[in-house]
């Protein structure tokens, strides 16, 4: 038999991170700082510091940079209660971005810019953006598209482009910029301070999606000189760490989602449970009964679909399909489970008088973000073209 129960040491994490949202951010939702939409870089150092004295900063990270150096089944634990308020991944630093250029810096980066870079990040001190996202038909879902180029001049490289929806793209110090080499065939990732002469934010875009610290830029790349100490891993290869950068993400925001879902379900269950209408409580008709139900259900097969892929990682296995699968199942499912919820909550659901709206107009952009539904199901459909099962022949016997 299968033995889905927590070890003890992280049921014992999962309650006191629960504990940590509950008693701790929760409260500060209202604080002005928050902005709305967007949270203030100040404020975002003071929920780091209450994180960090809780010893949940950056948990993700390696022990040696100061975090937990959580598994991937660890992480999917974690960061759900984190995702049960919004300020709770920007507190325990596991949002993204940085949560995802951590990662990406661990795993390719030279111990030098794991020095400069990596150190400072993980430990709160600075804020990273990933520049690949291009507007008037760049890179986007097809990074075949990228547009910004890179060349060499002497020992340096000079790169050119634009990129636009750069999470984090304002107040960032590290820019991990993607660029095609104009001489040469690939991409290749370089790390560049955002202050880089030739480096110009150009716009900050306004979104659906809120709770960003440092919102969604537009930038402009105009000869933008690095040196070759700047290349992340090897020239050529970015393309592959891309890969390396986003499996992992996408199944990160499928966790963070899972708690903000949890939480629009438990405002709207708990609204059904005491709001009268028609001679008995909203929960004991069947049409919102039936949509509280569904929402378990989701919930359920969503946590289960990320720890499967978790688990696959903590394997060494690259679970790329499995993570397409995952990202699309969790953000649809996600979706559904605050659309309900919304729908339950009648007028309140509409209002900003709870938190539900902004769940769920978060995650209608998570189906979006980190490649739509469509091109993740497209890329499974061509997997599907190209597999041979021998299983009754072309008759399909």
């Amino acid at each position: 038999m299968i033995d889905f129960s927590l070890p003890p040491e992280l049921a014992e994490l999962q309650a006191r991170v629960r504990s940590f949202i509950v008693g701790e951010i929760i409260p500060l939702e209202e604080d002005p700082r928050a902005r709305g939409d967007h949270v203030d870089d100040g404020f975002r150092r003071y929920l780091n510091a209450i994180a960090r004295k809780a010893g949940l900063l950056a948990p993700q990270a390696e022990r040696r940079w100061g975090g937990l150096g959580l598994s991937h089944l660890a992480r999917a634990v974690v960061f759900e209660e984190a995702g049960y308020s919004p300020l709770g991944p920007v507190a325990m630093h596991l949002h993204a971005p940085d949560e995802g250029n951590m990662h990406l810096l661990e795993t390719v980066a030279t111990e030098e810019q794991k020095q400069h870079w990596l150190k400072p990040l993980a430990g709160g001190e600075i804020r990273s953006a990933f520049l690949m996202t291009e507007p008037d038909g760049g890179a986007g879902a097809d990074p075949d598209n990228l547009r910004t180029t890179a060349r060499r001049d002497g020992t340096n490289f000079v790169i050119n482009g634009r990129k636009w929806l750069i999470t984090g793209g304002h107040g960032a110090a590290l820019y991990i910029i993607m660029a095609r080499m104009a001489e040469e065939d690939g991409a290749t990732m370089f790390l560049a301070d955002a202050d880089t002469p030739g480096i110009e934010r150009v716009r900050e875009i306004s979104t659906m999606a809120g709770g960003f610290t440092g919102g969604h830029a537009e930038v402009k790349l105009e000869n933008v000189r690095v040196g070759s100490d700047a290349v992340l891993g090897e020239v050529g290869k970015g393309f592959a760490y891309a890969q390396v950068r986003l499996v992992p993400a996408r199944l990160t925001h499928c966790m963070r989602w899972l708690g903000a879902a949890r939480r629009a379900h438990d405002i709207a269950a708990a609204y059904a449970r005491q709001r009268w209408a028609f001679g008995a409580r909203l929960v004991e008709h069947q049409g919102v009964g039936f949509q509280l139900a569904d929402n378990e259900i989701d919930l359920h097969m969503a946590r289960l679909a990320i720890w499967h892929v978790a688990w696959l990682l903590d394997r060494g296995e690259r679970a790329n399909a499995a993570s397409s699968m995952v990202k699309v199942f969790c953000s649809e499912a996600e979706y559904r489970v605050a659309d309900r919820a919304l729908q339950v909550l009648g007028g309140l659901g509409v209002t900003t008088d709870t938190r539900v709206e902004a769940i769920f107009r978060g995650i209608r952009a998570f189906r979006i973000y980190d490649g739509p539904s469509e091109v993740h199901r497209w890329a499974l459909a061509r997997r599907i073209a190209r597999t041979d099962r021998a299983v009754g022949g072309a008759r399909g016997n």
